[in-house]
């Protein structure tokens, strides 16, 4: 009976690729009393992992919580998997407003202590008693009551690049930090103000808003299905959207674009950008808004002592980062002094420039075939080497290079080595070089993009 993954993100990728299916990224939770949350979590395992399902997910006794990547093809089954379980059935499913076939490459069920880690030690605190659901209209509504208070229950490098217009924004690191700060700030307010909530995807406000009727608060709500189902309801019913800029995202993207208002910073130069990467070097993946210029200026880095660490050689790299703790920390060292233009707390609400307006419609308008594997980078020269494992690449070919951390990069190969030497076209089995301005992985793959007509 298999219980975890076997496979490495990157075989994963392959077979992705290979089926040529759409998936579809959604996120869900349930508060619920889970008596045995280990083997709830492994009969999910067996469940999802039969359906090709993954994603990250948390269970604990209180409920689960969950972020996924489902085939668009086994929804409903996986619907059915669902309705299983008397507290999941009708669920809610978040679907993601932007679809990336990558979004999740493992099936990683953990049990926790809670799904949502809230700091409390009170067991007179009922995380059932929760506050009012309001769709998205009725939430535009009381937003426009004088004598409503709105709140950011997400941390402070998911609110600086897009929130609610007129949103207290917590300077806070993570949820349990963010209780006690809101308590202490709205103490004069139990009695006579609304108190309206936000978060991604509902979970954190669900317990947010029992906390605060717990805390004497009479008028509490909360917005229903978070950010994202109100993103999916403005759209749908041609709302106006009081939400300004993007949606931070825990999966690989990083974000999605609700409205085209930039409000955040280049936190190297200060220019309006609002893209969020990890550093390049792996002793650090610090979590940063880097824009396009600087991204090619400092290879995808921090700070210059990270630009000089990816240039080393790698068992250097590895001495240098053996000991160090990185793990959860990526987000919390988002405050690091070497970002010059970093901001917190009080944030613009006001943008600062438009983002270009994309072809919603250009996954489907074009196609890209796996062709390739990164083998190396040759830092000094700048030079990335990758083996064909599939079909042709020639000079003049448009090519996507992607990673987890690399990101998407799409390029013209304007000329190719092959085994050592120049050539027009590489094969199959070839071990080919070309130059690339940026550093490129081990686990990045190469794609080659052709008009979907042509493919």
């Amino acid at each position: 009976m298999q219980l975890y993954n076997t496979l490495s993100a990157e075989e994963r990728a392959q077979l992705i690729d290979e089926a040529g299916k759409e998936r579809l990224t959604l996120s869900f939770y349930a508060y619920a009393k889970i008596e045995d949350p280990q083997k709830f979590r492994d009969e999910l395992f067996i469940a999802w992992n039969a359906l090709d399902a993954l994603g990250r997910i948390y269970v604990a006794k209180e409920g689960i919580n969950a972020q996924m990547s489902v085939p668009a093809d086994q929804f409903e089954a996986f619907r059915d998997t669902l309705e299983v379980y008397s507290f999941m059935r009708g669920i809610r499913l978040n679907v993601a407003v932007e679809q990336d076939n990558h979004s999740f490459l493992k099936l990683t069920i953990k049990v926790r202590h809670k799904i949502v880690a809230d700091g409390l030690d009170d067991d007179t605190f009922d995380v059932t008693n929760k506050g009012i659901h309001l769709k998205a209209q009725e939430f535009n509504n009381l937003l426009e009551d004088p004598n409503t208070i709105v709140v950011d229950f997400r941390n402070h490098y998911e609110s600086e690049v897009g929130h609610f217009e007129g949103a207290i924004t917590p300077d806070v690191e993570n949820f349990r930090e963010s209780l006690p700060v809101i308590n202490d700030q709205l103490q004069d307010f139990k009695e006579d103000k609304n108190l309206l909530m936000y978060c991604t995807g509902g979970i954190r406000c669900e317990k947010a808003s029992a906390y605060f009727k717990h805390q004497g608060f009479k008028n509490v709500y909360q917005l229903e299905g978070g950010i994202i189902e109100y993103t999916r309801q403005i759209k749908e019913e041609g709302i106006e959207s009081k939400f300004i800029g993007k949606n931070f995202v825990f999966d690989h993207r990083l974000g999605e674009r609700i409205t085209d208002d930039i409000i955040a910073q280049c936190h190297q130069c200060g220019k309006p950008c609002d893209n969020h990467t990890n550093c390049a070097n792996d002793a650090c993946h610090l979590l940063f808004i880097q824009c396009d210029e600087c991204q090619a200026a400092m290879e995808n880095c921090c700070s210059t002592g990270c630009l000089d660490t990816i240039h080393l050689p790698w068992e250097e790299q590895v001495k240098l980062r053996k000991g160090l703790q990185v793990g959860n920390k990526v987000f919390r060292k988002g405050k690091s002094e070497v970002l010059k233009f970093k901001n917190s707390g009080d944030l613009p609400t006001k943008p600062l420039a438009k983002a270009e307006t994309k072809n919603i419609r250009q996954k489907i308008s074009v196609k890209k075939v796996l062709i390739g594997k990164a083998e190396h980078y040759y830092s000094k020269s700048k030079i990335a080497q990758f083996l064909i494992e599939n079909k042709e690449l020639s000079v003049g070919d448009k090519v996507l290079v992607s990673g987890p951390t690399t990101g998407d990069q799409e390029l013209i190969v304007t000329e190719i080595y092959v085994n050592g030497g120049p050539c027009e076209t590489a094969k199959k089995g070839d071990q080919i070089t070309f130059e690339l301005p940026f550093r490129i992985r081990l686990s990045d793959k190469l794609y080659k993009i052709t008009p979907a007509e042509n493919a």
